[in-house]
């Protein structure tokens, strides 16, 4: 049964709890009483023998959790004699039966139904007449290991928080990330990294997501290294925010065998929840746009007393966006680099903004000038519109590094994926688009050979594309334009110094001058003789990183203000990456005669046709 099948069977639930609950409150009900027959599943080929030991230990005086915990083969158990299946011989007793069963459960397991608020709706069920038929229902509903997967759970569970997100008009995307876009993530971490891919080699590495939404990313990464290296371990971190994901998260960890304590609700931002810790991987989708007022205080208070010492020391972003926020937090959490080994990679997906958004001394740009100066970027690559369930925005995943190959070191690649996407059999929400297998393993191939590349096109004399564009790497043979054609080259990825995207900004004063036109000089102090600006004159610009300030401010400013002067007291260094420009392609226009022979033709037919209506 696939997922989407398989929610739709779950979903039929929602037709018991119509006109009881509003559509927004059905995940409320749903969603929790999925886990509950996950692990319930998950336990029961085990539940006979934890009973026994239960028993045994028991009788003899002996704390049964770690014996129990060992006969049920997970990092959770139950001790009660009750499943879901049991709990349909008493239906009298349905709500107190529920109740027992649940505080069956070990303390983490117990955990996840507390934070869905679970005991609220059971009473509410009950009250309502529903708290058996909906019970019977999911003890109907096969979701043994056996039968839906992991990951087939996961994409159930994404499929029916989409679902809920849609009808209560909440974002989806703050909850989870399309699957092939972790895919695309996972492989640009993992991709230069042969001791952990390669079969036989028995590494331990850590991955952290700060924003883990259901633990879909860390889920998928886990999933990639074990398909490459069965011997490898990823040891799970997280950090969640929302209740309803983070039990979803938990539940996924406790049966994968993960340490569910790795995994902490609470806003990142404000209570980090690995605090001194650093990890190996990290991957987030922080939510794009979404201000930090609530966290304001304990933010500030942060830079302002720990500096470069806490999290925030090279800056703050404006309130209104929070998501570079995420990002500094990441980079305080990269594994260092001692005698040659260790080190972090990580990946971030973040919309436009962050890549331009605030001049020079901002604090975004103090942001982008911290990462760049320090040689952290190594890739930000461009991803298609219409790829998330709740925007149509175009967002971009950055690659950051401490362990940047020889290579690699001084430079950014940046590359333009936004037209790798074809088109979903069904939209789902604002998710329009898709990458196939293929757009992600060229994606890929371009990073981890670190090249340039365009589209060319060969067109002939008459500008008709001759084939498809192929894709032309710095290594490869370029196509030959036929006599007269020429060829149409679209870059794909580029190569860049980190300086290239850094200029400073220099204010550029004119002087005052009084009724005569005469300069208004100082009178006292360090003015005096001094010609004095006049702030309705006063203007900037921004001068490259690497070129002469004097020689630029005498070449491009002099010629048209030769009265002009630039006060360096207010100069300023400022970064931004200006993504879509660097991939910009001239079309010319057509010439004006071709246009005019166009519109004579036109006329022509028109003025035949009307002699033909004449007629």
């Amino acid at each position: 049964m696939n997922h989407q099948a398989l929610s739709s069977l779950i979903w039929s639930v929602a037709d018991l709890l119509r006109g009881n609950y509003r559509q927004s409150e059905y995940g409320k009900v749903i969603l929790p009483f999925t886990v509950l027959r996950r692990l319930d599943c998950v336990l029961e080929g085990t539940k006979a023998a934890v009973l026994a030991e239960l028993a045994a230990k028991q009788a003899a005086g002996l704390n049964p959790e770690p014996f129990l915990l060992r006969k049920a083969g997970q990092s959770f158990y139950n001790a009660s004699p009750l499943d879901l299946p049991k709990l349909l011989g008493d239906q009298d007793l349905i709500r107190e039966n529920l109740y027992a069963y649940i505080q069956g459960f070990s303390a983490e397991a117990r955990d996840i139904f507390e934070r869905f608020d679970f005991y609220t709706q059971i009473e509410r069920l009950a009250k309502d007449g529903l708290l058996y038929l909906v019970t019977e229902k999911f003890a109907n509903v096969d979701l043994h290991p056996d039968q839906v997967d992991n990951a087939s759970m996961g994409a159930v569970f994404e499929e029916l928080i989409r679902k809920f997100a849609e009808i209560s008009n909440e974002t989806a995307g703050e909850h989870f990330t399309p699957r092939e876009v972790i895919r695309l993530m996972v492989n640009l971490l993992f991709i230069e990294d042969d001791d952990v891919l390669s079969p036989g080699h028995a590494v331990v590495r850590t991955i952290y997501d700060p924003t883990a939404g259901t633990g879909g990313m860390l889920s998928v990464a886990g999933e990639h290294l074990l398909a490459h290296n069965p011997q490898a371990r990823l040891t799970l971190f997280g950090q969640e925010l929302n209740d309803e994901s983070f039990a979803i998260c938990k539940a996924d960890m406790l049966i994968k065998g993960q340490a569910v304590e790795n995994i902490v609700a609470g806003n990142t931002l404000s209570h980090d929840g690995h605090a001194f810790r650093k990890f190996d991987y990290m991957l987030s989708n922080p939510p794009f746009g979404v201000e930090w007022k609530k966290v304001e205080r304990a933010v500030r208070q942060e830079h302002e007393l720990m500096g470069y010492g806490g999290r925030f020391g090279p800056g703050l972003p404006r309130v209104s966006d929070g998501s570079m926020l995420f990002l500094l937090h990441l980079v305080s959490k990269m594994a260092p680099v001692v005698n040659g080994e260790g080190g972090c990679r990580f990946g971030i997906v973040l919309n436009g903004s962050p890549l331009f958004t605030g001049g020079a001394g901002s604090g975004e740009s103090e942001i982008r000038r911290y990462v760049l100066e320090n040689d952290l970027v190594e890739a930000i690559i461009g991803l298609p519109t219409d790829m998330f369930y709740n925007t149509g925005i175009a967002t971009y995943v950055w690659v950051l590094s401490n362990k940047k190959d020889a290579d690699r070191q001084g430079h950014v690649q940046l590359i333009d994926a936004s037209s790798f996407w074809q088109k979903m059999r069904k939209s789902l929400g604002s998710k329009r688009k898709e990458m196939s297998d293929a757009h992600i393993a060229t994606v890929t191939r371009l990073f981890g050979d670190f090249t340039e590349a365009e589209y060319i096109t060969v067109l002939d004399a008459d500008g008709k594309a001759l084939g498809e564009p192929a894709l032309v790497t710095g290594t490869d043979t370029p196509p030959v334009a036929p006599e007269g054609g020429r060829l149409k080259r679209v870059p794909i990825s580029r190569i860049f110094k980190n300086e290239e995207f850094g200029y400073t900004t220099i204010t550029v004063e004119r002087p005052l001058r009084d009724e005569a036109g005469e300069v208004v000089l100082g009178q006292k102090g360090k003015q005096k003789g001094k010609p004095q600006p006049d702030s309705s004159l006063r203007d900037t610009e921004n001068v490259p990183l690497g070129e002469d300030i004097q020689a630029y401010f005498e070449r491009e400013v002099l010629p048209h203000a030769p009265d002009a002067w630039i006060d360096h007291e207010k100069s300023k260094v400022g970064y931004e990456i200006p993504f879509n420009r660097h991939f910009y392609v001239f079309e010319p226009p057509r010439s004006l005669h071709a246009i005019d022979e166009d519109l004579k033709a036109v006329s022509s037919r028109i003025m035949a046709m009307l002699g033909e209506l004449a007629e």
